[in-house]
Protein backbone atom coordinates (compact mmCIF):
# COMPACT_ATOMS: atom_id res chain seq x y z
CA UNK A 1 0.00 0.00 0.00
CA UNK A 2 2.82 2.30 1.02
CA UNK A 3 4.45 1.32 -2.20
CA UNK A 4 1.65 2.47 -4.31
CA UNK A 5 1.31 5.73 -2.50
CA UNK A 6 4.93 6.59 -3.17
CA UNK A 7 4.67 5.90 -6.98
CA UNK A 8 1.46 7.96 -6.99
CA UNK A 9 3.34 10.97 -4.91
CA UNK A 10 6.52 10.67 -7.65
CA UNK A 11 4.14 11.03 -10.70
CA UNK A 12 1.84 14.21 -8.60
CA UNK A 13 5.10 15.87 -7.98
CA UNK A 14 6.54 14.75 -11.33
CA UNK A 15 3.77 16.46 -13.53
CA UNK A 16 2.50 18.73 -11.37
CA UNK A 17 5.02 19.98 -8.72
CA UNK A 18 2.52 19.56 -6.10
CA UNK A 19 2.00 17.29 -3.25
CA UNK A 20 -0.91 14.92 -3.00
CA UNK A 21 -2.39 16.79 -0.45
CA UNK A 22 -2.07 20.24 -1.89
CA UNK A 23 -3.31 18.34 -5.61
CA UNK A 24 -6.47 17.35 -3.53
CA UNK A 25 -7.11 20.91 -2.15
CA UNK A 26 -6.78 22.47 -4.93
CA UNK A 27 -9.27 19.81 -6.77
CA UNK A 28 -11.93 20.37 -3.92
CA UNK A 29 -11.98 23.78 -4.07
CA UNK A 30 -12.31 23.94 -7.61
CA UNK A 31 -15.11 21.74 -7.64
CA UNK A 32 -17.17 24.16 -4.70
CA UNK A 33 -15.74 26.71 -6.91
CA UNK A 34 -17.73 25.13 -9.94
CA UNK A 35 -20.98 24.45 -8.18
CA UNK A 36 -21.24 27.73 -6.62
CA UNK A 37 -20.85 29.51 -10.21
CA UNK A 38 -24.00 26.54 -11.57
CA UNK A 39 -25.98 27.97 -8.50
CA UNK A 40 -25.58 31.49 -9.96
CA UNK A 41 -27.64 30.67 -13.27
CA UNK A 42 -30.57 28.85 -14.56
CA UNK A 43 -30.23 26.23 -17.29
CA UNK A 44 -32.73 26.27 -19.80
CA UNK A 45 -35.33 23.44 -18.74
CA UNK A 46 -35.78 24.80 -15.64
CA UNK A 47 -36.73 27.93 -17.51
CA UNK A 48 -39.35 26.61 -19.59
CA UNK A 49 -40.37 24.50 -16.64
CA UNK A 50 -41.03 27.68 -14.36
CA UNK A 51 -42.65 29.69 -17.89
CA UNK A 52 -44.90 25.98 -18.26
CA UNK A 53 -45.73 26.44 -14.91
CA UNK A 54 -46.52 30.10 -14.72
CA UNK A 55 -48.48 29.63 -18.14
CA UNK A 56 -50.78 26.88 -15.78
CA UNK A 57 -51.52 29.18 -12.96
CA UNK A 58 -52.38 31.99 -15.57
CA UNK A 59 -54.65 29.85 -17.19
CA UNK A 60 -56.45 28.50 -14.12
CA UNK A 61 -56.86 32.21 -12.76
CA UNK A 62 -58.63 32.97 -16.07
CA UNK A 63 -60.91 29.78 -15.80
CA UNK A 64 -62.22 31.10 -12.48
CA UNK A 65 -62.63 34.26 -14.08
CA UNK A 66 -65.07 33.20 -16.49
CA UNK A 67 -66.84 30.92 -14.08
CA UNK A 68 -67.36 34.27 -11.64
CA UNK A 69 -68.72 35.77 -14.68
CA UNK A 70 -70.80 32.95 -15.91
CA UNK A 71 -72.42 33.47 -12.49
CA UNK A 72 -76.27 35.04 -12.59
CA UNK A 73 -76.95 36.81 -10.04
CA UNK A 74 -80.53 37.06 -9.65
CA UNK A 75 -82.47 40.41 -9.66
CA UNK A 76 -83.42 41.85 -6.12
CA UNK A 77 -86.64 40.59 -4.81
CA UNK A 78 -89.70 42.55 -5.19
CA UNK A 79 -92.03 43.00 -2.23
CA UNK A 80 -94.87 41.67 -2.47
CA UNK A 81 -98.31 44.16 -2.84
CA UNK A 82 -100.19 44.52 0.55
CA UNK A 83 -103.22 42.93 0.97
CA UNK A 84 -106.44 44.30 -0.31
CA UNK A 85 -108.62 45.59 2.46
CA UNK A 86 -111.28 42.53 3.53
CA UNK A 87 -114.84 42.90 1.47
CA UNK A 88 -117.48 42.84 3.88
CA UNK A 89 -119.75 39.75 2.60
CA UNK A 90 -122.71 39.88 4.86
CA UNK A 91 -124.83 37.06 5.65
CA UNK A 92 -124.01 34.24 3.45
CA UNK A 93 -124.94 30.79 3.36
CA UNK A 94 -123.04 27.48 3.58
CA UNK A 95 -123.13 27.01 -0.36
CA UNK A 96 -122.41 30.40 -1.08
CA UNK A 97 -119.25 30.32 1.00
CA UNK A 98 -118.19 27.54 -1.07
CA UNK A 99 -117.31 29.38 -3.74
CA UNK A 100 -114.54 30.62 -1.71
CA UNK A 101 -112.87 27.99 -0.81
CA UNK A 102 -109.37 29.34 -2.95
CA UNK A 103 -109.99 27.48 -5.94
CA UNK A 104 -110.63 30.97 -7.83
CA UNK A 105 -107.17 33.33 -7.08
CA UNK A 106 -109.26 36.51 -7.82
CA UNK A 107 -112.03 35.79 -4.74
CA UNK A 108 -110.64 35.99 -1.14
CA UNK A 109 -110.40 32.62 0.67
CA UNK A 110 -112.76 32.22 3.71
CA UNK A 111 -113.81 29.60 6.34
CA UNK A 112 -116.37 30.04 9.43
CA UNK A 113 -116.25 28.87 13.05
CA UNK A 114 -119.00 29.36 14.88
CA UNK A 115 -121.43 30.66 12.60
CA UNK A 116 -118.74 33.83 11.90
CA UNK A 117 -117.12 34.46 8.89
CA UNK A 118 -113.43 35.14 8.26
CA UNK A 119 -111.20 35.80 5.64
CA UNK A 120 -108.05 33.92 5.58
CA UNK A 121 -106.10 35.62 2.79
CA UNK A 122 -103.33 36.10 4.33
CA UNK A 123 -102.16 32.40 5.22
CA UNK A 124 -103.46 30.99 1.34
CA UNK A 125 -100.25 28.96 1.78
CA UNK A 126 -102.38 27.20 4.60
CA UNK A 127 -105.53 27.55 3.87
CA UNK A 128 -105.26 27.62 0.10
CA UNK A 129 -105.52 24.98 -2.79
CA UNK A 130 -102.63 22.38 -1.18
CA UNK A 131 -102.21 23.72 2.12
CA UNK A 132 -102.47 21.70 5.39
CA UNK A 133 -106.11 22.99 6.37
CA UNK A 134 -106.66 23.51 2.29
CA UNK A 135 -110.37 21.35 3.26
CA UNK A 136 -111.32 24.04 5.43
CA UNK A 137 -111.49 26.49 3.25
CA UNK A 138 -115.27 27.12 2.18
CA UNK A 139 -116.77 25.52 5.20
CA UNK A 140 -117.96 25.72 8.76
CA UNK A 141 -115.11 24.23 10.19
CA UNK A 142 -116.32 24.70 13.53
CA UNK A 143 -116.65 21.01 14.79
CA UNK A 144 -113.51 19.85 13.21
CA UNK A 145 -111.71 22.09 14.82
CA UNK A 146 -113.19 21.23 18.12
CA UNK A 147 -112.43 17.75 17.04
CA UNK A 148 -108.55 18.49 15.75
CA UNK A 149 -109.94 16.41 13.05
CA UNK A 150 -109.15 16.50 9.10
CA UNK A 151 -112.52 14.25 8.59
CA UNK A 152 -114.74 15.57 5.78
CA UNK A 153 -118.04 14.60 7.92
CA UNK A 154 -116.47 16.70 10.66
CA UNK A 155 -117.01 19.88 8.61
CA UNK A 156 -120.13 21.29 9.68
CA UNK A 157 -121.52 23.74 12.31
CA UNK A 158 -123.16 21.04 14.23
CA UNK A 159 -122.16 20.79 17.87
CA UNK A 160 -124.27 18.69 19.28
CA UNK A 161 -122.44 15.73 21.54
CA UNK A 162 -119.15 17.99 21.79
CA UNK A 163 -117.50 17.85 25.38
CA UNK A 164 -117.02 20.91 27.90
CA UNK A 165 -113.21 20.42 27.20
CA UNK A 166 -113.90 19.84 22.98
CA UNK A 167 -115.83 23.31 22.86
CA UNK A 168 -113.22 25.01 25.20
CA UNK A 169 -110.22 24.57 22.34
CA UNK A 170 -113.11 25.46 19.74
CA UNK A 171 -113.31 28.44 21.86
CA UNK A 172 -109.47 29.23 21.27
CA UNK A 173 -109.67 28.75 17.69
CA UNK A 174 -112.37 31.16 17.35
CA UNK A 175 -110.63 33.57 19.66
CA UNK A 176 -107.37 33.04 17.53
CA UNK A 177 -108.80 33.40 14.56
CA UNK A 178 -110.69 37.03 15.62
CA UNK A 179 -107.15 38.35 16.69
CA UNK A 180 -105.24 37.52 13.27
CA UNK A 181 -108.20 37.43 10.89
CA UNK A 182 -110.72 40.04 9.59
CA UNK A 183 -114.69 39.15 10.31
CA UNK A 184 -116.26 39.40 7.13
CA UNK A 185 -119.70 38.23 7.50
CA UNK A 186 -121.88 35.45 9.30
CA UNK A 187 -123.80 32.27 8.33
CA UNK A 188 -127.24 32.22 7.61
CA UNK A 189 -129.58 29.28 6.93
CA UNK A 190 -131.54 29.02 3.11
CA UNK A 191 -134.01 28.56 5.40
CA UNK A 192 -133.60 32.14 6.95
CA UNK A 193 -132.58 33.40 3.80
CA UNK A 194 -135.83 32.85 1.81
CA UNK A 195 -137.89 33.83 5.12
CA UNK A 196 -136.36 37.37 4.52
CA UNK A 197 -136.90 37.44 0.57
CA UNK A 198 -140.20 36.57 1.88
CA UNK A 199 -140.53 39.45 4.09
CA UNK A 200 -139.05 42.22 1.48
CA UNK A 201 -141.83 40.70 -0.89
CA UNK A 202 -144.67 40.96 1.41
CA UNK A 203 -143.64 44.37 2.18
CA UNK A 204 -143.16 45.59 -1.50
CA UNK A 205 -146.94 44.24 -1.64
CA UNK A 206 -148.24 46.71 0.94
CA UNK A 207 -145.93 49.63 -0.35
CA UNK A 208 -147.79 49.10 -3.51
CA UNK A 209 -151.19 48.29 -2.19
CA UNK A 210 -150.74 51.87 -0.39
CA UNK A 211 -149.91 53.72 -3.44
CA UNK A 212 -153.17 52.11 -5.15
CA UNK A 213 -155.05 53.32 -2.01
CA UNK A 214 -153.81 56.74 -2.19
CA UNK A 215 -154.57 56.82 -6.27
CA UNK A 216 -158.10 55.94 -5.65
CA UNK A 217 -158.40 58.45 -2.61
CA UNK A 218 -156.92 61.26 -5.29
CA UNK A 219 -159.36 60.24 -8.01
CA UNK A 220 -162.18 60.62 -5.86
CA UNK A 221 -161.45 63.76 -4.38
CA UNK A 222 -160.90 65.00 -8.20
CA UNK A 223 -163.83 63.53 -9.14
CA UNK A 224 -166.25 65.65 -6.24
CA UNK A 225 -164.19 68.94 -7.34
CA UNK A 226 -166.47 69.49 -10.02
CA UNK A 227 -170.00 68.88 -8.16
CA UNK A 228 -168.63 71.19 -5.56
CA UNK A 229 -168.14 74.19 -8.28
CA UNK A 230 -171.37 73.85 -9.68
CA UNK A 231 -173.40 73.72 -6.76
Amino acid sequence: MSMYYSRLSGVIDEYTGLSPSALFTILALMVGAYLLVSSLFVSPEAIAEAEAKNKKKKKKEEEKDDDVDDVVVPPPAVPPPPPAEPVQMGDVTLEELKAFDGSDPGKPLLMAIKGNIFDVSVSRMFYGPGGPYALFAGRDASRALALMSFDANDLTGNLEGLSSSELEVLQDWEYKFMEKYNKVGQLVSERTAGKDDDQSGDERKEVQESARDAEGACEAVKNKAPMLSSS
